[in-house]
């Protein structure tokens, strides 16, 4: 044991420096060549700010809605429910996002609806959604505001992000883009 405290002690200093002083300076280095330097894609809208890479509560029928979220869209608290697929809460949950979805989108088949309207993420602030999720919800938000189907799609299809370089990802839709785009329609 004498042989293995200096050495101990050592890492430890080393692990310490590097970790707290050397990492965090070099991520924050990174972080400068980044959009905004690193604190985030802000937007103004209607004089108020909104962080486009937190998620959003979009609730109401006239938006498109937002990826459940597992914290209430609290960022101080990012997380994600923590249960299993068979957790009966989840299940409870789950089946009453679904029907909540069905009573307000009556033309959608519970087959129908994506997985990322009914289930919360990870990290419970995701602000992004599936394509298939934006388009399952056309007809009511083109019903609710009086606004032709195909020019929906046309918001669909212009904030549609593609994979990163191509391959690494999934097409994604920013919730809170989409919803500005929405109201700067009319």
């Amino acid at each position: 044991m004498k042989y293995n405290i200096f050495p101990a002690i050592r890492l430890t200093l080393v692990c310490l420096l590097f970790f707290s002083g050397i990492y965090t300076l070099l991520i924050l280095g990174i972080a400068q060549f980044s959009p905004n330097h690193g604190k985030g894609e802000i937007l103004i809208f209607k004089n108020k700010k909104y962080y486009a890479n937190i998620g959003q509560k979009f609730a109401e029928d006239h938006y498109f809605w937002s990826r459940p979220s597992a914290v209430e869209y609290n960022a101080a608290g990012a997380a994600g429910s923590n249960k299993g697929p068979t957790n009966p809460d989840y299940l409870k949950a789950v089946q009453e996002r679904i029907d909540h979805f069905v009573k307000h989108n009556p033309e959608v088949q519970k087959s129908q609806i994506p997985s990322d309207l009914v289930t919360a993420s990870g990290s419970g602030l995701d602000p992004n959604i599936s394509v298939q999720a934006a388009n399952v919800q056309v007809k009511r938000i083109s019903g609710i505001r009086n606004i032709n189907e195909n020019k929906v799609q046309e918001l669909i299809i212009s904030n549609t992000e593609k994979p990163f370089l191509g391959v690494f990802g999934t097409e994604k839709i920013n919730v809170l883009k989409l919803n500005i785009a929405l109201d700067n329609l009319k």
